[in-house]
């Protein structure tokens, strides 16, 4: 198995704000239930409030995609929509 480590940030539009952070914990608390969710971590940057920089692993790409798929059938799917997505994904 290939461990798949997704790193980078988001840039969350100000009129979007108040609902992404409002859904966050919930999102966080639902990946890391996830079967193969090793790492997830989201955090606001101190310096720019619409800015969070994400880091995750998984353990394989089987549970990385299931993640994906599930995140887009997801409330945070809905309220992330117009979320600008900065990552890099490594195997």
């Amino acid at each position: 198995m290939t461990k798949i480590i997704l790193q980078g940030y988001i840039l969350v539009p100000v009129s979007d704000l108040d609902i992404v952070k409002a859904e966050l914990e919930n999102h966080k608390r639902l990946t890391l239930e996830e079967s193969g969710c090793i790492t997830f971590r989201v955090t606001e940057n101190p310096e720019n409030p619409c800015r969070f920089d994400v880091y995750e692993e998984f353990v394989d790409k089987a549970a990385f995609e299931a993640h994906q798929a599930r995140v887009k059938a997801s409330y945070w799917g809905e309220v992330s929509k117009n979320v600008e997505r900065f990552y890099e994904v490594n195997t």
